[in-house]
């Protein structure tokens, strides 16, 4: 599993439905100083569902699976690899240290003989060397997600799992026919944040956890979020797909919620992650005032946790639909401009150490471009956008995607209009932003 030697083989991704694009995987990391007993990587990474793993060295092992003599069942998954690291001895850096460690893996099968399929599924925050054997300066971090299945004709296979929707065109049939390990993250050595932008993450969970156990080494308890040593269901996938599924041709559709689950809970006390994505107001003429909406969505733990709209008068709680940590509120208040509203995450239930998070974030107008071409052949650009502040329209300007000028777009409602010569090179993008703080970039369409 050396990461520089991961790559996509055999099959051809046609789309990989990144919705990890769209998602906030992982919230925070380390920032260190990092410890040399931990091999100088970063002691945690913590998730938008406020669940903080530490880099899983321990050597507890599971109370429900019995270990036997030279397999023990580590509760981490402790990778032994000979003249590198013995897990009989004690865990020293760089001299006795896991080529390999994780902060979080879950893995998934689906064998099916008969049909001719064979899935192993990888997710995982690794912890790795550049040079592939643990050395001072080589240490590096990143998200992965791995997919590899034999299949027994060609065709188009969709493989659903936790953290997105990867679709496949097999030309080959056969052993690993569909052959891919996705890495985010491998950059500058000791530099950790880069797993952060990973697919991979809200950490999943066994529906049966947290297990406790005792770390022999120093006699203390920790708690784990799973046991890899058992295939259990879980929680926490962004999407609410706690499953794999694989469809393909001839009617082929096999789905398993079993998940091999490893992350060492950390002591380390964070505050409630929270992330606002939108905040936006609308108003239109009524019969005797405004008719307004403020939309409000954020990312968030999901319940027991809570997200309130604390600026709003009286508080007004958000709502979260299906455990994935969307969170989403209307009030229908007239905002006076300029507003910021002011949002409260609070995940102290789910865990006791968390402390509540505040943010600010100011509430604008939604800007929405409904036409942007470009003609070659008169050199004219074309721009037509609107606000959703129909009663009070503020000001629209356009800009280049490089940022430069265009123009102010003119109109006396809410849909406003800018024709402008462009001379001779059309932009590729268009983006028109608001007096009242709205935005929004469109592709340039280009015309003869």
């Amino acid at each position: 599993m050396h990461p520089l030697l991961s790559k996509t083989a055999a099959a051809l991704v046609v789309s990989a439905l990144a919705q990890g694009i769209a998602q906030a995987a992982l919230f925070a990391v380390d920032p260190g100083p990092y410890q040399p007993a931990i091999g100088s990587f970063a002691g945690w990474y913590q998730d938008t569902h406020g669940r903080t793993l530490d880099l899983c060295l321990s050597k507890a092992v599971s109370s429900r699976v019995p270990s036997a003599p030279g397999a023990p069942t580590y509760m981490c998954n402790l990778l032994p690899a000979p003249g590198i690291f013995d897990d009989t001895k004690p865990l020293v850096f760089p001299t006795n240290f896991p080529d390999e460690a994780f902060w979080f893996t879950a893995d998934g099968a689906i064998v099916d003989a008969a049909r001719g399929i064979d899935l192993t599924y990888v997710s995982a925050v690794e912890a790795a060397f550049s040079g592939g054997e643990p050395v001072e300066g080589d240490q590096i971090s990143f998200a992965r997600i791995r997919i590899r299945v034999d299949v027994p004709t060609a065709g188009t296979y969709v493989i659903t799992h936790p953290y997105g929707v990867d679709v496949f065109n097999v030309d080959t049939p056969g052993r690993r026919a569909i052959n891919m390990t996705r890495d985010i993250g491998i950059g500058v050595p000791k530099t950790y944040d880069g797993a952060l932008k990973g697919d991979v993450g809200p950490f999943l969970r066994s529906v049966n956890g947290p297990y406790t156990e005792t770390n022999p080494v120093t006699g203390s308890a920790e708690q784990f979020i799973g046991d890899p040593n058992l295939s259990e269901a879980v929680t926490g996938s962004p999407f609410n797909t706690n499953f794999i599924r694989i469809e393909g041709p001839n009617g082929i559709d096999l789905t398993t919620t079993a998940f091999a689950i490893s992350g060492k809970l950390s002591t380390v006390v964070r505050p409630t992650p929270m992330i606002t994505q939108r905040s936006t107001y609308s108003r239109k003429a009524g019969d005797s005032a405004p008719v307004a909406q403020q939309d409000v969505f954020v990312l968030a733990p999901p319940p027991p946790g809570t997200v309130a709209l604390t600026s709003n008068n009286p508080v007004l709680n958000l709502t979260e639909l299906n455990g994935t940590g969307s969170w989403y509120a209307q009030s229908s208040t007239n905002p006076s401009l300029p507003t910021t509203l002011q949002l409260t995450a609070d995940n102290h239930v789910a865990i006791p150490s968390s402390t509540p998070t505040t943010l600010s974030t100011p509430l604008s107008d939604l800007v929405v471009i409904q036409r942007a071409e470009y003609s070659l052949n008169s050199g004219q650009l074309t721009i037509v956008a609107s606000t959703s502040d129909e009663t009070s329209p503020p000001v629209l300007t356009a800009t280049s995607g490089s940022g430069a000028a265009i123009g102010a777009l003119s109109g006396d409602s809410a849909v406003k209009t800018l024709a402008t010569g462009l001379s001779p090179i059309p932009p590729a993008k268009v983006r028109v932003t608001s007096s009242n703080g709205g935005t929004d970039t469109e592709e340039v369409v280009i015309l003869p």
